[in-house]
């Protein structure tokens, strides 16, 4: 399998909430269904800053760092006998048009391009980090405040199961399905002393 896209996530937010299944069934791609976690289903609101992008291996020029900011939920894919674990994206927020079409054309995903930015503030044992995006001439944003600790994934956890999904599912139309698979290392988590939220979804 040849490695298209490369690229280092750094300093991610997530905020999950649980919601109705019927919430989500309008945007399952075909093949999929939704992943339960203790009888319930849940979308997550996630920043970071995508750095060191490679398409190919080979750098984007200027392009290659950026916030991201998206909403997603969880699904599995029975095939053959394997379960397979994986995310569809509600939409997709990025600040350069560029970027935007490219993974809209060769994922079939719900990219838009809107003006970002983030605040780091990290110190030795804490850190506040923010992302913001600007939607109808206002300033979303995602904050937490945490702790510089790191926390191993335990088995079984609500943690795990939001992280441990290792495949994108995109609706092409409705009886073609794009798969792609998303290879990471097991992700660390750490302790939210605090956090604040603003977004009109």
């Amino acid at each position: 399998m040849n490695l298209f896209l490369k690229a280092s996530w750094q300093q991610i937010i997530m905020v999950n909430y649980s919601v109705s299944p019927n919430v989500l069934i309008p945007f399952l791609p075909k093949g999929v269904e939704l992943d339960f976690y203790n009888d319930k289903v849940y979308v997550s609101l996630v920043g970071f800053i995508f750095k060191n992008t490679k398409l190919l291996n080979i750098p984007i020029p200027l392009l290659g760092t950026f916030e991201e900011v998206n909403l997603r939920f969880y699904v599995i894919r029975k095939e053959n006998g394997i379960t397979k674990r994986g995310v569809v994206f509600i939409n997709e927020t990025v600040p350069y048009k560029a970027v935007a079409w490219l993974a809209n054309k060769l994922y079939h995903e719900s990219y838009t391009c809107v003006p970002t930015k983030h605040n780091w503030e990290i110190k030795k044992d804490i850190k506040t980090i923010q992302y913001q995006w600007l939607l109808n001439d206002q300033w979303q944003s995602i904050k937490v405040n945490a702790l510089n600790d790191i926390n191993a994934l335990r088995d079984e956890t609500f943690e795990e199961f939001i992280f441990q999904h290792y495949y994108g599912y995109a609706k092409v139309d409705e009886n073609t399905t794009e798969e792609y698979e998303v290879l990471h290392p097991k992700w660390e988590t750490q302790t939210v002393l605090g956090y604040e939220i603003s977004c009109d979804f």
